[in-house]
């Protein structure tokens, strides 16, 4: 295979390859379906527990983002391939009718004249269908994958700008006015060359037609051809939009992720009144705030659990899930405890230098003492001041704090279990609702 492009045989080997490359197509869709659908339901699944883990551990988000995007690229190929491979179905059925029928044979139908004329205008050749079905299938089958490339150039864009913010405008070894001056004009490029690039790809290349527009979009093209490794698949899209075809199929895109988009975002509401709310409530309970609820391997606590919806023990366990806003709350009230260099984020086990100062007993404790001053334990509307955190682990693994409270006293019957917290916002200081639970409590 390695020969001169240009050479007439090596252009000979390029058309027999295209005509025997229905085989290959189907024998890759065949595989790639199978193995897609193995791959679906694990991914979906480990992508919800990294979604419920990167809420308290912000390092997963990145595995989060990887396993996202795998999965709608997973169903991209899936969705293609599958109406690939019914195509090529028939496909293969018409040929083996052709074998058998031949042409259709509009005389032998014996219909009238304006019908015949117009299934003759119409329907045409049966070998025009076959043709037909034939370069569909091609395009659909290369098409799959290129929007696996439009996804991954969309995500490397997105990506682009989040290291900007993060790197740049947020790093405080950076001085502020160094900050403002390299990172405001390359953020505000990426932005707006972002936009430059979604229009020409909406106009087809329209941007790169006129003269005048080509001159002040060619650096950005230039430069967004690295971002979004466009130019690893670039020859594709060219060989798209020079085919009529190619180009309708182009158009058709966006309004079919439009109508994808919104059709996913409709959900048939069964009542006025009732419906799952999104955090637990004196009159809403959520199996996510209740351990013996946290079945399946994706059910992780949100925020704060307690043992059951109905608790018969004269104690009440509680247990607060760890998420960086924790950390970045005892901050705020205590900034002695903020570490000169923060270790929270994406960190390598390898310590060359040996420089990793690891917290000190004390300085735990005075930061478990820091929580347990900013987050308590309200029954309705009686404090419970003898609470103590501790750092503890949920039955998953899940790394939070723990206590637990006394129910020696209190009556039969139902009652909400508030978790408060105290946060500063634009200078002042208040004190808001964490969590409700809605729970029972009966004796033994």
């Amino acid at each position: 295979m390695a020969k001169d492009y240009k050479d007439a045989s090596f252009k000979s080997l390029l058309e027999k390859l295209q005509e025997e490359s229905w085989q290959l197509e189907l024998l890759i869709s065949g595989f790639a379906i199978f193995g897609l659908f193995s791959i679906l339901e694990p991914l979906r699944t480990n992508m919800e527990i990294f979604q419920n883990n990167s809420v308290n551990n912000g390092s997963l988000v990145y595995k989060f983002i990887i396993l996202s995007i795998t999965y709608i690229s997973s169903w991209i190929l899936v969705c293609n391939l599958l109406l690939h491979v019914i195509l090529r179905g028939i496909w293969i059925g018409a040929l083996g009718l052709r074998y058998v029928s031949g042409d259709i044979d509009y005389d032998t139908l014996n219909y009238s004249p304006k019908f015949t004329k117009y299934l003759q205008k119409k329907v045409g050749s049966f070998d025009k269908y076959i043709s037909k079905l034939e370069t569909y299938c091609s395009i659909i089958f290369a098409i799959a994958f290129l929007l696996i490339f439009y996804v991954l150039a969309f995500t490397f864009t997105i990506i682009a700008i989040a290291l900007i913010a993060i790197y740049i405008l947020d790093n405080d070894y950076i001085p502020d006015g160094l900050r403002e001056i390299i990172g405001v004009p390359i953020m505000l490029f990426i932005v707006f060359g972002m936009l430059l690039v979604f229009i020409d790809f909406l106009t087809l290349g329209g941007l790169k037609r006129k003269k005048w527009t080509s001159k002040i979009y060619f650096p950005v093209y230039w430069v967004f051809s690295f971002i979004t490794l466009s130019f690893l698949y670039r020859p594709l899209v060219y060989n798209f939009l020079d085919n009529k075809l190619g180009r309708r199929l182009s158009i058709l895109l966006i309004p079919i992720f439009f109508i994808i988009l919104i059709a996913s975002s409709y959900n048939y509401q069964i009542s006025n009144y009732l419906r799952a709310d999104n955090n637990s409530s004196a009159i809403y309970a959520d199996n996510e705030n209740y351990e013996d609820q946290l079945i399946k391997e994706e059910d992780f606590i949100k925020r704060v659990a307690i043992p059951s919806k109905v608790i018969t023990d004269p104690f009440l366990k509680v247990f607060i899930t760890y998420n960086e806003n924790i950390e970045d709350n005892i901050f705020d009230f205590h900034p002695n405890l903020k570490p000169k260099k923060d270790l929270r984020g994406l960190q390598s086990d390898i310590d060359v230098n040996g420089n990793t100062v690891y917290p000190s007993f004390k300085s735990r404790s005075n930061y478990l003492k820091a929580f347990n001053d900013l987050y308590n334990v309200r029954i309705d509307s009686l404090k419970f001041d003898d609470t103590e955190f501790i750092v503890s682990q949920s039955k998953k693994g899940k790394l939070g704090f723990e206590t637990y409270v006394n129910l020696k006293d209190l009556p039969e019957g139902k009652h909400l279990l508030n978790v408060t917290k105290k946060q500063i916002r634009r200078g002042d200081t208040s004190t808001i609702y964490f969590a409700r639970i809605p729970f029972w409590h009966y004796s033994n």
